[in-house]
């Protein structure tokens, strides 16, 4: 195969016209030339997500990876960390033999704090041992973020035997500390951590870039750090590299790294140090077997229209067309759909939130949108009924109820949110960062009893109801994290239950159901919700949601 096009060559910082040849899968040759035509487009190296939970996009890496290719998408950095957390060492293999099956190039990591916290009941345990045999795998190729900062900065037993394993065979260690600064950062990076994709200020980028840390600036469905982040691209162009983390299929459909790179253009930013950020970057750091459009390497790359849209035209995978004007080459897989949900159908009397000292003050989270840390709010409920704390809609003061998935018996863990502005109704999601209990937010308890029993009874989804007798369920059979549907299906059916929680049920946050995952995420700060109880992240301890003297 042969092509003429503008090159975009990343190496030498230049643009010419180009013959490009390729052969069993290989970069045979480039050649530059007098011209190409004028619709010929440009040539440059696949975009790499440098840190994605394929499971956040509901989709399992085959079905992910048909989507991502239309957007130029070649390799992603993968932390198969939610389904760890449901199905342990069976759920990593479960994502390592699925993506043997797709030629983008999924680079695993070990997850390394599974469960995340002991402040949440998880559906498996990977001890310093298990990590370090994944490590072992050549299949895995670093130790995935390090969530657990006070193990760290305590010098944890446990979680130091971790990152020592990844140092003894030569992979890197991914970072996770929203907000740390100063000297607790020093020492966290000390350790020999790497990145941090948890950056939300670009004081705070800056402060972790000053100590050599590679920032990930992200874009994801939830949390969206873009806008704060991109003038690193220019003050520490060597350090950056572009990532979503999470994905939902309603955004992915849409658009992908390509996305990032058209944003930064726009702003201003260097050309070549933008798309090394979101080509060249994560290759050298991971060391990925993705090529570069080099001779000699692996014929991966894209051909985009211009170099300002970025809209995507075609994409190589070794050289392999796997995508074309907009479509998909790639076929759909049959997928199984190996499952932990244990969980029976509860009471309306279940999510009923009772005084236990009397006070009318409660602590409350507070939902920030397009973050995934939360504050803290005081409220005060303006009705009771015989000792029952009352939902207030008109303050938007709602119930938030977190359900262990994993034990038969297990009562809701319940507390206050505010943020969601529902006028009416429930919605409940198995997908609840990071062990994945069910989490559910609504106005009233016979709706969250509703809604939450629509979940187990699908063994796992996303799901709301109006309160009126029209509930409405997106299953997902995969570990009650994935479909086995096609992508698009799943995104415009999505896209569907996204729009009626805004227009029937009131909700006012760009992404609903990502926002509601995250509540139950007890290593992102403020307040938290698990199945055992209110967490504050800043005293790293549980709380009583009613606030007694204070």
């Amino acid at each position: 195969m042969k092509l003429q096009a503008n090159l975009v060559d990343l190496h030498q910082r230049r643009i010419y016209p180009a013959e490009v040849a390729v052969s069993d899968g290989r970069i045979m040759y480039i050649r530059e030339i007098s011209d190409v035509p004028a619709d010929s487009g440009y040539l440059l190296p696949g975009f790499v997500d440098a840190h994605v939970h394929i499971e956040s996009s509901m989709l399992p890496p085959t079905e992910f990876a048909r989507m991502a290719v239309v957007h130029g998408t070649v390799a992603t950095v993968s932390d198969p960390h939610e389904i760890a957390n449901v199905l342990g060492l069976e759920g990593v293999q479960f994502m390592l033999d699925d993506a043997l099956r797709s030629p983008l190039k999924f680079c695993f990591g070990a997850p390394s704090c599974v469960p995340a916290t002991s402040f949440e009941t998880a559906g498996a345990r990977l001890d310093a041992g298990d990590v370090e045999r994944l490590l072992q795998n050549p299949a895995i190729g670093y130790l995935s973020e390090m969530m657990n900062f006070p193990g760290v900065l305590h010098a944890d037993a446990e979680v130091m035997a971790k990152i020592a394993a990844a140092h003894q065979l030569g992979k890197p260690v991914d970072g996770h500390a929203p907000g740390l600064r100063g000297a607790d950062a020093r020492r966290y990076f000390a350790a020999g951590i790497s990145t941090d994709h948890e950056c939300f200020t670009l004081e705070e980028g800056r402060e972790k870039a000053q100590l050599g840390v590679n920032i990930l600036i992200r874009e994801g469905s939830a949390a969206r750090n873009f806008e704060a982040l991109w003038p690193l691209i220019q003050e520490y162009p060597k350090q950056v590299m572009f990532c979503s983390d999470d994905k939902h299929p309603d955004d992915l459909i849409h658009g992908h790294i390509n996305q990032l790179v058209a944003r930064a253009i726009a702003k201003g930013c260097d050309l070549f140090d933008t798309l090394c950020a979101a080509c060249v970057h994560p290759v050298k750091h991971y060391r990925l077997p993705v090529g570069q459009l080099q001779p000699g390497e692996p014929a991966d790359f894209i051909r985009v229209k211009n170099l300002e849209q970025f809209q995507v035209v075609d994409t190589w995978i070794n050289g392999v067309k796997v995508a074309e004007n907009g479509e998909t080459l790639l076929k759909k897989q049959a997928i199984s759909a190996p499952n932990q949900f244990v969980a029976e159908p509860k009471k309306i009397s279940d999510f009923q939130l009772f005084h236990q000292f009397y006070s009318p003050y409660l602590r409350v989270i507070k939902v920030f949108d397009g973050e995934i840390v939360t504050g803290e709010e005081e409220g005060t409920v303006s009705e009771m009924r015989s000792g029952q704390y009352m939902p207030d809609v008109k303050q938007d003061l709602l119930y938030i109820a977190v359900i262990n998935r994993y034990t038969w018996q297990a009562k809701p863990a319940l507390g206050m949110v505010t943020g969601f502005k529902l006028k009416k109704g429930a919605l409940a999601s198995s997908v609840a960062h990071d062990s994945h209990n069910i989490v559910a937010v609504g106005t009233s308890d016979e709706s969250l009893a509703e809604v939450v029993n629509a979940v187990i009874a699908s063994k796992g989804g996303v799901a709301a109801t109006n309160g009126e007798g029209d509930t409405r369920v997106l299953a997902l059979p995969i570990a009650g994290l994935m479909s086995q549907e096609d992508g698009w299906q799943l995104a415009l059916a999505y896209s569907s239950l996204d729009a009626w929680v805004k227009t029937e049920l009131g909700c006012v946050l760009r992404a609903p159901f990502m926002t509601l995952s995250f509540l139950a995420l007890p290593v992102i700060p403020k307040l938290k919700m698990t199945d055992l109880g209110l967490f504050d992240v800043e005293r790293f301890d549980f709380v009583e949601v009613e606030k007694v003297n204070e």
